[in-house]
């Protein structure tokens, strides 16, 4: 297996100090470098905490800085952070009025987080939010609810300008929980997942396979399919999001995310088909977001993620926003 690395044991920590090296005007480490944080905390605001393991970048580092998070733990490949670091967040980033972690609804996540607000419940007023739009997860049946995926940085953006503005830690906790009903994301793909340390593929594909209903951690979906025109697939996932939300008005946010591997120029063809199918299904697409933001390595694939937003919602998206990933209105 090639990949930029010296070896798999330190790929995450050379990698994560680059990012901060790269970007110490929003962002710096933490006590002990068991986080990341913002570099100019805002005193009175509550602080928005998130994280899991490292290989989606830019999510979360990438989105810590003004009108996002304060703070994101970073685990091991694909691996939750421990509740040690997400309590050091904590500690770090309380400035008086509490804190919200947001967590991707997976088994490891969510322990891990709970614990660390168990952990430091006694000092500090946390609340928990968790993120879960993939599709899939309900699908295949496996009673955990909704994995948290692609559409988790919609949350934590909305979230976090939220708090920027003065929202109180219960008024975020209320604004979290509403959201999760209405963003859904569905992804597919056209190979594995090369995990560093096991050296292997997570699933192989055939030359005219694809993977449809795939996790950002190299999780196989609910069917292998018959590879097919972007128009057929893109559709597909479109058509498997808007039945599955259940809402024919407001206003729609639509995310085309790249898992890792997939270039630009097809990302924004997805969007054109994506956005084409909304708007003939009655949809009102206004505002939108193309890019690899939630990555699962080096995966070839995409999502398709939408939300339905009020126009208070909207005017809490085009807020100002400084973070490595995200930049507009500064």
């Amino acid at each position: 297996m090639k990949k930029f690395m010296n070896t798999a044991e330190t790929m995450v920590a050379e990698s994560t100090e680059g990012f901060v090296r790269a970007h110490e005007e929003f962002v710096a480490f933490g006590i002990d470098r068991k986080c990341i944080r913002r570099r100019h905390l805002v005193p009175g605001k509550v602080a928005i905490i998130s994280g899991g393991g490292a290989g989606h970048e830019p999510m979360h580092i990438g989105f810590v800085g003004r009108g996002m998070l304060d703070a994101a733990c970073v685990g091991h490949i694909f691996t939750s952070p421990t509740p040690s670091q997400i309590v050091s967040a904590i500690e770090e980033t309380d400035t008086g009025a509490g804190c919200l972690l947001i967590v991707k609804n997976y088994d490891g996540d969510v322990m891990n987080f709970e614990m660390a607000a168990e952990m430091a419940a006694g000092r500090h007023r946390i609340e928990i939010v968790l993120a879960c739009d993939d599709i899939e997860t309900v699908r295949a049946g496996d009673g955990r609810g909704r994995r948290g995926v692609a559409g988790t940085l919609i949350t934590e953006r909305l979230l976090g300008a939220a708090a920027e503005q003065g929202a109180p830690l219960a008024a975020l906790k209320a604004f979290g929980d509403s959201l999760s009903p209405r963003i859904r994301s569905m992804g597919v793909a056209l190979t594995g997942v090369a995990v560093p340390h096991t050296q292997r593929t997570t699933f192989t594909l055939g030359s005219n396979e694809i993977e449809m209903g795939v996790g950002i951690h190299g999780e196989p979906g609910h069917s292998r399919e018959p590879f097919a025109n972007a128009d057929t697939i893109v559709r597909r996932l479109s058509e498997t999001i808007v039945n599955d939300i259940r809402q024919t008005t407001g206003t729609g946010l639509l995310l085309v995310n790249g898992l890792g591997g997939t270039p630009p120029a097809e990302l924004y063809l997805a969007y054109k088909i994506a956005r084409d199918f909304m708007v003939n299904h009655g949809l009102r697409i206004e505002r939108s977001l193309v890019g690899a933001y939630a990555t699962s390595l080096d995966m070839q694939g995409l999502s398709v993620t939408l939300a339905f937003l009020s126009e208070e919602e909207i005017s809490l998206w085009d807020s100002p926003v400084a973070t490595a990933a995200l930049r507009w209105g500064c």
